[in-house]
């Protein structure tokens, strides 16, 4: 046998016995607190064509793009994304809707990232969007939504770090930075260095109180109260100072939804997606050196695809958050269901009938002929490795 058929691609895994129980478990257990917020579930293709992920939407880069043609020489890719999966949805067969559309979905997603950045290139995503509805309550709505899983998911101890695009886009305007400088001071920030962000800046000619915004990108504020300097400082600058109000906004509804303990408030907060437009959200817990939430607020990504109509968003890693919950020694409370059967050809009927009968009632029973080569101990440990509840022999023994 070939050697190299037994293993997967590089960015690949799979997923087995305990642990294959446990994702599916969280899975369905997250989703259904989304679907209890009045979300509905939908599917979409895992492929689509390039352009739903092109240049213009700001989604991930074409280089990390699994790209493939189907027999009419259309290209078309993996999805790395699903956002603007949902977004074609939404204009595709609700164009005509004008009340808020809530989603919700699982699925899996495929970035074909560096070899040595040691990322999975496959990935399991759950997330929910909200379509049509523009204001800070729909926000809160979405972080509640966020809290409310990593909490069912068993997480204690977690913070989501919110920001808004609103005020690093307009402290760039307001510096009159071209592109080339906007691209050079956005690699800083998403490498967090916030020295290399202060140098950058020194070495601009800029007004006193924009520098003075600019060294607060680093900073974390645990509330809205911690950041009344950056909103003084703001209030000549219209753009940054509308986006420090919406977040002062968004914490009197964090109380009231009480997670305001769980978020703290972080002006420089950034995507490497470029649709967004407003409030952007990761989410941390130990264990884990990615985000195990991300989102945030698109709304003019829907115009991409006909509709304009404002949406915010999130999705939770589900390999990420699976692989903190281990760490942090969390378990699972996956139920051993399944009962063994080990019958001999006399007790073949009894065996099928009692089977039958289970399942009817709603339990799981898995039926093996007996061998003999095998002992009662043999088929104990089999039951064992595979999380039996219990074995149960009819051999007339």
């Amino acid at each position: 046998m070939k050697q190299h058929l037994l293993h997967t691609p590089e960015g690949v895994r799979d997923i087995y016995n305990g642990e294959c129980e446990k994702k599916l478990y969280l899975e369905e257990k997250l989703h259904n607190i989304l679907k209890s917020y009045g979300y509905h579930p939908i599917q979409t293709p895992s492929f689509e064509f390039f352009d739903i992920f092109g240049k213009e939407v700001g989604t991930t880069g074409s280089r990390d793009l699994y790209k493939f043609f189907d027999r009419e020489g259309n290209t078309l890719v993996l999805r790395p994304d699903i956002t603007p999966s949902i977004a074609r949805v939404a204009a595709n067969y609700f164009m005509e809707e004008t009340m808020p559309i809530r989603f919700c979905y699982k699925g899996n997603t495929f970035i074909n990232t560096g070899s040595l950045q040691g990322r999975l290139k496959e990935s399991t995503q759950l997330g929910a969007e909200l379509i049509g509805d523009d204001t800070a309550d729909a926000d809160a709505e979405i972080l509640s939504m966020v809290t409310e899983c990593l909490l069912h998911a068993g997480l204690k101890e977690f913070q989501l770090s919110v920001g808004h695009v609103g005020v690093l886009q307009g402290m760039m305007e307001a510096a009159g930075f071209d592109e080339e400088e906007e691209e050079e001071l956005r690699a800083l920030i998403m490498n967090n260095n916030f020295f290399g962000v202060e140098s950058f800046i020194e070495s601009r000619h800029l007004d006193d109180g924009l520098k003075q915004l600019f060294a607060m990108l680093g900073r974390i504020y645990p509330s809205a109260e911690a950041f009344q300097a950056a909103k003084k400082t703001a209030e000549q600058y219209p753009r940054i100072y509308a986006a420090i109000q919406h977040l002062e906004q968004l914490h009197s509804l964090f109380l009231l939804y009480g997670i305001d303990k769980y978020i703290s408030f972080e002006l420089g907060v950034m995507s490497s997606y470029q649709y967004y437009s407003g409030i952007i959200f990761h989410g941390y817990t130990f264990g884990s050196g990615e985000p195990i939430v991300k989102g945030g607020r698109y709304d003019r990504l829907l115009k991409h695809f006909g509709k304009d109509a404002p949406a915010v968003g999130f999705v939770i890693v589900a390999d990420q958050l699976l692989a903190a919950l281990s760490r942090q020694k969390i378990e699972m409370p996956v139920e051993r269901v399944c009962q063994l059967v080990v019958y001999d050809e006399a007790h073949r009927e009894d065996a099928v009938v009692y089977a039958r009968k289970q399942r009817a009632a709603g339990c799981s029973v898995e039926l093996m002929l007996k061998s003999r080569e095998k002992t009662r101990a043999d088929y104990e440990a089999y039951a064992a490795r595979n999380q039996a509840a219990r074995v149960q022999f009819m051999d007339g023994e």
